[in-house]
């Protein structure tokens, strides 16, 4: 559906700020259009590609943009699905590693993909039952997941395909990304007018910024997807991976992985990330929320004082000395221990991915929250903006 033109010249608009910083991550000083762009007198580390990823089996042409900064870090995202499909990092020796599971073609992400590096949305994460009430209405949604409504649907946002717009200034690059989904796709209302911006900056952090605007009432929960493995992708288990969440509650869930509506105190439970500890180290553990995992997917409740950017999450990989902070807007995060990889996809360079071959940190508002009137509301309505702000740090340890 094609973009209205106010939105159009937002996007532009917005591209046009200024400064690329954990303070103010905004889009670049100029939006491009060509194949290749350098500023001139840039850093030649510093770049931002765009070209061909394939055509959809519906005839839509992808592209991929390859967003480089001039520490060594390179990320390469698509139009389809906004999916990030490599994402290049040093180690504390200077070798470059890819930590991000992921194809090297369209072809695996279109025939199906646990929803590897993409953009999610309308609602990332899960609805009871497919269903919720707004204003009186109840709407149906797609149940893809057991008798569960997730990540969008069907064709959510991680199955379309978006508008890349590339930008670049002088401490940073990035792309814009724009879709429009109309009234009634996947059973959501309204048409909702969606931004999403990764900007990757010499500061060595890739940004994700959120914006939607909506004609009617309606849920907006979006996310990024991306399953890491900060020792390489297809380099086997996360479980030696340290990971330390600033969470002191979470919100348990039921056999479906639907929250119950509590919230629960992570002391003395396999959930308590306060301080750094092995992914592994409790991942089996004897316990009923473990079991409904199996592992962990479950959403943090952050601790939070206050608005903007906060720490969410810190994880370091003890062999490659690689780390990646995690601050946000946001009030939740979703970690998932790569439950339900089995060794039956094979990805980038033929490596198989096994059992908890990666693990997401999604930042998010609470899964349900349209059934849950005690959670924080997802609630997008006319004349208001849904904004949201995630940033990583990428970075190498001692």
């Amino acid at each position: 559906m094609a973009r209205p033109d106010p939105f159009r010249a937002r996007i532009l608009a917005l591209a046009l700020l200024g400064s690329a910083t954990v303070s103010a991550c905004s889009p670049g000083e100029s939006a491009m259009e060509d194949e290749a762009a350098t500023d001139e007198g840039a850093t030649a580390a510093r770049g931002v590609t765009r070209s061909a990823f394939g055509t959809t089996p519906e005839g839509e042409a992808v592209e991929a943009f390859t967003l480089a900064n001039p520490n060594g870090i390179e990320v390469r995202a698509i139009t389809y699905g906004g999916i990030i499909t490599s994402l290049t990092t040093p180690d504390r020796e200077g070798r470059s590693g890819d930590i991000v599971l992921g194809f090297e073609t369209l072809d695996p992400y279109v025939q199906g993909s646990p929803y590897f590096g993409s953009i999610i949305g309308r609602y990332g994460n899960r609805i009871a039952g497919g269903r919720f009430t707004l204003d009186g209405e109840t709407y149906a949604l797609a149940t893809n997941n057991g008798p569960n409504h997730l990540h969008g649907g069907e064709r959510g946002f991680d199955k379309v395909v978006w508008q890349g717009e590339p930008f670049q200034n002088d401490s940073a690059v990035g792309v814009v990304f724009t879709y429009t989904s109309p009234d009634g796709e996947e059973g959501y209302p309204g048409n909702l007018n969606v931004q999403v911006t990764y900007t990757l900056t010499d500061a060595n952090q890739l940004v994700f910024d959120y914006l939607a605007t909506s004609d009617a009432p309606t849920p907006v929960n979006l996310t990024q997807h991306s399953y890491f493995n900060l020792a390489g992708a297809g380099s086997g288990e996360v479980l030696g991976h340290e990971l330390m969440v600033n969470a002191s509650a979470f919100t348990p869930v039921d056999s479906t992985l639907i929250p119950t509506g509590e919230v629960r105190s992570v002391e003395g439970t396999p959930f308590d990330f306060r301080t750094p500890t092995a992914i592994g180290a409790r991942v089996d553990a004897d316990d009923e929320q473990i079991g409904h995992g199996p592992g962990y997917d479950h959403n943090f409740v952050l601790d939070r004082s206050g608005e903007g950017l906060q720490l969410a999450a810190r994880v370091t990989e003890p062999t490659t000395g690689r780390t990646m902070e995690i601050h946000t807007t946001e009030p939740g995060i979703q970690f998932y221990s790569g439950n339900f990889l089995d060794g039956t996809v094979t990805g980038k360079e033929g490596k198989v991915y096994g059992h908890r071959s990666g693990f997401c940190l999604e930042t998010q508002h609470y899964p349900d929250s349209p059934n849950q009137p005690s959670f924080p509301s997802t609630i997008l309505r006319p004349g208001e903006e849904y904004r949201s702000r995630t940033v990583l740090t990428f970075g190498v340890a001692g």
